[in-house]
């Protein structure tokens, strides 16, 4: 028997634990300015986003026919990919610190630390959401068993 109903809360629970881990690294990293060296010259922390997709995504409505009939659907969300946010570096000036320029300008991580508290707010209401939805369809199979009895 496929529980189909927490097959989809536990990878949306998988999905959104990563999310939370991911922005908890940003947050982590907000004030680094040497995060990778590239060419020789330190750049600073770059900012991640999880990017998450369908399961069953591009797949023809007869194969996904196909497969429900045969019980072999695979439903709920995977993680495609983690990127680089592509916002720009913020300059600041302080011309006291080891990795100013020569016009005193500092280039700081364009990690935003409002940006990403909002981003934890919602990742943990999307992983509350699933425990819940977890729980009832736990309790459904559970009344389910009791009518058998």
């Amino acid at each position: 028997m496929k529980l189909n109903g927490m097959d989809i809360s536990a990878s949306a629970l998988t999905a959104q634990r990563l999310r939370m881990d991911v922005i908890a690294s940003n947050i982590a990293n907000a004030d680094v300015t040497r995060g990778k060296l590239v060419n020789g010259k330190w750049v600073p922390y770059q900012r991640k986003m999880v990017v998450m997709e369908p399961k069953q995504m591009g797949a023809t409505f007869g194969a996904q026919l196909h497969k429900a009939m045969n019980n072999q659907t695979e439903e709920g969300v995977k993680i495609s990919k983690i990127i680089g946010d592509r916002t720009p570096f913020k300059k600041v000036y302080n011309p006291t610190h080891p990795d100013a320029d020569e016009e005193g300008y500092v280039l700081m991580s364009n990690v935003d630390p409002l940006k990403e508290m909002v981003d934890m707010i919602s990742a943990s209401r999307s992983y509350e959401a699933n425990v819940t939805a977890l729980n009832a369809s736990k309790a459904m199979y559970v009344k389910a068993l009791e009518i058998g009895k």
